[in-house]
């Protein structure tokens, strides 16, 4: 079904830290694939250039002047050619059409269901798992459609929540919990360790 090695595109809107780690792997020999693309909502966020830096092609979609179709179809053309999208930190909803069901992914900082949904990433959902009292959180790798944080999971890895946690305390420890998480779904994806079913 995919190219050998994997083409990836990365979706970002900000740091680009969850895109770096991929790269990391990829150069490390860890993960087979490339990054095809990298596309980012935003110009003027440091995962441009961090991107532009590692030497990866780079194209900003700016929603702002567009209609949400033509915001989704600007996407959909540039990663055209790749095997596999990864949101890492997407921040805009990207209508995926029909043909790319099943092959777009998005990791989450937080045990779905609970603490996603439109408005809730970053410092966010850190805030409210700590304020719903919750002893243990983590990340959540998942097949996307077309709902905020929705779709069959595909992992999960779980962190305590300390007494004395802080939003960022508790995203640092969550976050290296995501290195490991990302990556790994990508090559169950790419070994089609997962049914039809899973991805619909």
């Amino acid at each position: 079904m995919f190219n050998d090695p994997m083409r990836l595109a990365v979706l970002i809107s900000g740091g680009g830290t969850t895109l770096l780690n991929l790269h990391r792997c990829i150069t490390d020999g860890a993960l087979d694939a490339v990054i095809d693309v990298v596309v980012s909502s935003r110009g003027d966020v440091l995962g441009v250039e961090r991107a532009r830096q590692a030497g990866l092609r780079t194209v900003v979609v700016d929603p702002h002047p567009l209609s949400a179709a033509a915001f989704d179809r600007a996407v959909e053309q540039v990663v055209e050619g790749a095997d596999l999208v990864c949101m890492a930190g997407f921040l805009r909803l990207w209508t995926i059409p029909k043909s790319w069901t099943g092959r777009v992914i998005n990791i989450h900082p937080a045990l779905l269901p609970e603490f996603g949904g439109k408005g809730m990433y970053g410092r966010r959902v850190h805030e409210a798992v700590i304020a719903a009292g919750r002893i243990v959180s983590g990340c959540t790798v998942h097949f996307c459609d077309n709902e905020y944080d929705h779709g069959p999971i595909i992992i999960r890895r779980e962190v305590p929540v300390l007494p004395d946690d802080t939003p960022e305390t508790l995203a640092a420890r969550v976050f290296e919990q995501e290195c490991i998480a990302y990556p790994e779904a990508v090559r169950i994806v790419g070994e089609g360790l997962t049914t039809r079913d899973d991805r619909q």
